[in-house]
């Protein structure tokens, strides 16, 4: 059982629990990115059963009428092991993810994994004509390529800010830096994308501006945000615009929270009024 201090960040152990806390978020206009934790596996057991869960998620979701989709990391589903485990499994999800009509993200990890993943959502959204997304890092040097060749491909892109520590020969390592990057992205994709577009961010300046070039461009984009941070500012965003929460869930919860509570100071001292009962 998760504790309560942690419960603000993770929506149970359970899938129930996961699509529960969807319900709840579809009544406030928000609609959910199921994820279960899980990473970096060096067996191949675990990601097949990681990935069986989320073929039955699939199920649960179009079955219960929610707005929600499913959200993977390669390395959960066997990219450690090889490229071509990686793509069985995730190549399974999505197919039967699509006879339900439910929406695939495809998460991004560190930059050695970036082609694999970019060059199999690719071929996901090109067979589906879109039902598959991914998600592209402003930090990473090399984004601005990788998008403009995504420009054409059905689906949707992610655009993230990054937060692994890349090494500097790949990734722009000072935060001005990483927030021009990420203008020059969102620019480029209201200009020259067909809708599609999905602005991960907390950062308010972010997000105003790109309300600024959807009202420019008319381009169709929505806003995600994670369970657990500025949860007031996502139901008031989702008065005007399409918002999505990534709702994590499952038994490897610790590593996720701490990842959480140490990232922002608000999350940290959430932590410590809690475990000090103020």
């Amino acid at each position: 059982m998760i504790p309560p201090i942690a419960n603000r960040f993770v929506a149970g152990e359970s899938p129930a629990e996961a699509l529960d806390h969807a319900r709840q978020l579809n009544q406030q206009n928000v609609k959910a990115i199921i994820n279960l934790l899980g990473e970096h596996y060096d067996e191949r057991p675990p990601a097949r059963s990681d990935a069986a869960e989320y073929r039955s998620l699939a199920n649960d979701i179009a079955s219960s009428d929610l707005d929600a989709c499913l959200s993977v990391k390669p390395s959960q589903l066997g990219l450690d092991l090889g490229d071509d485990v990686f793509r069985e499994e995730v190549t399974e999800i999505v197919n039967a993810a699509a006879e339900h009509d439910v929406f695939v993200w495809i998460d991004m990890e560190d930059h050695t994994t970036t082609d694999v993943t970019l060059d199999t959502f690719e071929e996901l959204a090109r067979e589906h004509d879109g039902g598959v997304g991914v998600c592209v890092q402003a930090n990473l040097k090399r984004t601005r390529e990788d998008v403009e060749r995504l420009a054409d491909v059905p689906g949707k892109v992610r655009f993230v800010k990054g937060a692994y520590d890349e090494p500097s020969e790949v990734a722009y390592k000072k935060g001005e830096r990483v927030d021009e990057a990420y203008r020059s992205l969102l620019e480029y994709a209201f200009e020259h994308f067909d809708g599609g577009i999905a602005v991960g961010s907390h950062d308010p300046e972010m997000i105003e501006y790109a309300t600024s070039l959807h009202e420019e461009h008319g381009t169709d984009f929505e806003i995600q945000m994670l369970m657990g941070v500025r949860k007031d500012a996502q139901y008031d965003l989702a008065d005007e615009y399409e918002v999505w929460q990534y709702v994590p869930y499952g038994g490897r919860w610790k590593s996720y929270f701490f990842r959480r509570v140490m990232e922002r100071k608000e999350n940290l001292r959430f932590a410590l009024r809690a475990v000090l009962g103020r």
